[in-house]
């Protein structure tokens, strides 16, 4: 099942292009924090550190766009 996206005003998303691009873009990232996580527990790194650190990660990512209200 995909992922249902909304829009800042709570609308669903339902342009089949955005949400084509959506998901390639979620699966070249989930593909990049794999390869990461396995590089980091193969060199010897705790494998809940590594995870907590993506975390940490991903809601510290800067919004380039006002936001609307």
């Amino acid at each position: 099942m995909d992922k249902i996206w909304y829009a800042q005003d709570g609308k669903i998303i339902s342009c089949t292009e955005k949400i084509k691009v959506m998901q390639q873009n979620i699966e070249e990232l989930r593909q990049l924090a794999q390869d990461a996580f396995e590089d980091g527990v193969f060199m010897g790194i705790e494998p809940n550190q590594l995870r907590e650190y993506f975390a940490d990660l991903m809601k510290k990512l800067d919004n380039p766009y006002p936001e609307k209200k």
